[in-house]
């Protein structure tokens, strides 16, 4: 049978690693001829580290305004607040400095900027929404003008994609609920990586989300619509990931190693960025974020092993490619990524990471309302087969 398909290229401009972020974005920022600068950064980065202050001083005078006030997971209200002082500042380019949360806020602010959004309630219009029988729709959304420069601080790698997860938390039965949204130009214009900005994240934070990766690229890699080029780099980017985040346990100075787990979380959205859909590790864990609050990295932490020994009968040719990658040629797949997180010192188990007993039918339900549960390669009928993954990994 000959392989057939189409690849279409991210709409991103460029990639600049290996060198110290204040220089890089100040030459992105005379190339893009922006003059009116948006800053994006986490709170705790602006308060503990002198970063914000020499993205500060790399903008200079361009320089219109500056937010540092978005929690985890992106709720609605936060986000709305941002893209209104972005709008009253006159913002004609973003810049984002932190982890998740604020990059994909910093989308989220350029589609309200494109589209007159004011409000939390009129996110309501451009939301995908999926019915509990798989099938998704997405309203069309107006491309944004205002475009983002994204300096990452850690390695779930949303930089690298045209989806945004936004919290509502404002919701009827009182529970939040994570959102998607999307455009083309919701990615971001230019990623700098500088390994030197990772250092004062966080060593769970940091490990964790380059666990995050490795979902990434696990799940691509055994997707029911891969693409070869996605393929290969899901091979590499399992490779660098497995590597470089043992290495930064062992001496979190590594620059060397932290530029590896850089390069493989850029290289594990290859298929992401083109529609390779992911799997039941992804999907449950955007319900696990929204609905109880646990960290995107952690999610993965103690669903994806699961979910790959739940998937092994249907497609374990392309497991053994996972446990290739991760230095276990003719290993168990979810075995290799349960000791890495082990190694890492990682949490395990949704008690761990605080997910309560009287949660799991919630988040059960809640699962079969994302695309990504609908697109795993062992088919999940109903709620009752997203507990049973649940109860294993309690």
């Amino acid at each position: 049978m000959i392989q057939h398909g189409i690849y279409r290229y991210p709409n991103m401009d460029r990639v600049i690693y290996g060198q110290p972020f204040p220089a890089a974005l100040a030459a992105e920022r005379d190339r893009c001829g922006a003059v009116r600068v948006f800053l994006m950064a986490g709170g705790t980065l602006s308060r503990q580290t002198g970063l914000v202050d020499d993205a500060r001083s790399a903008l200079g005078n361009h320089l219109a305004g500056v937010w540092t006030d978005m929690p985890a997971h992106t709720p609605r209200n936060a986000v709305i607040a941002a893209a209104n002082a972005a709008r009253d500042a006159g913002a004609d380019l973003l810049v984002t400095l932190g982890g998740g949360s604020v990059t994909d806020a910093a989308k989220m602010v350029g589609m309200c900027l494109a589209n007159g959004i004011a409000d939390p309630r009129a996110l309501d219009r451009f939301r995908a929404v999926t019915g509990a029988d798989g099938i998704t729709s997405r309203p069309p959304v107006a491309a944004g003008a205002v475009r983002t420069i994204s300096i990452p601080t850690t390695l779930s790698a949303g930089e690298f994609s045209s989806f945004a997860g936004c919290t509502d938390t404002d919701t009827p039965d009182g529970v939040a609920h994570k959102e998607s949204f999307a455009s083309p130009t919701m990615i971001p214009q230019t990623v700098i990586l500088d390994p030197a900005v990772t250092l004062p994240t966080p060593e769970w934070l940091f490990l964790s989300t380059g666990i995050r990766a490795v979902d990434h690229a696990v799940e691509g890699l055994c997707s029911i619509a891969g693409q070869p080029l996605s393929d290969g780099l899901a091979m590499q980017a399992l490779r660098l990931l497995g590597r470089g985040l043992r290495a930064c346990k062992a001496d979190p100075t590594d620059l060397a190693a932290r530029l590896d787990c850089q390069l493989g979380a850029w290289m594990s959205m290859a298929g992401s960025q083109v529609g390779v859909p992911v799997g039941a590790s992804h999907g449950i864990g955007h319900v696990l974020g929204g609905t109880a609050g646990v960290p995107h990295g952690y999610t993965s932490c103690v669903m994806l092993p699961h979910v790959l020994r739940f998937n092994l009968p249907v497609n374990a040719p392309r497991q053994a490619l996972v446990a290739e990658a991760l230095g276990r040629p003719g290993g168990d797949a979810a075995a290799s990524v349960a000791d890495l997180i082990a190694a890492l010192g990682l949490p395990g188990t949704l008690r761990a990471v605080g997910v309560r007993a009287d949660q799991l039918d919630i988040i059960a339900a809640g699962s079969m309302h994302d695309r990504a549960v609908h697109a795993n390669p062992h088919k999940i009928e109903g709620p009752a087969m997203v507990r049973q993954l649940l109860d294993a990994a309690w």
